[in-house]
């Protein structure tokens, strides 16, 4: 399983999100049997894209 934590402690210190981070968080999701812990970081990274705290790029 992908290291979810890393992924999204990379997102927030770079404060940019890939195409490939966005895919890596997709598959963790769809793999499923996502912690409550697991969950809470998706859910960080939701609230920071939708306030503008966090820039997509390719």
């Amino acid at each position: 399983m992908i290291n979810l934590e890393a992924t999204i402690d990379k997102i927030f210190t770079t404060r940019r999100i890939t195409r490939d981070d966005q895919q890596r968080l997709m598959c963790s999701f769809l793999e499923g049997g996502l912690s409550p812990t697991d969950k809470d970081l998706l859910d960080r990274v939701y609230e920071a894209l939708h306030q503008g705290r966090l820039r997509v790029v390719d």
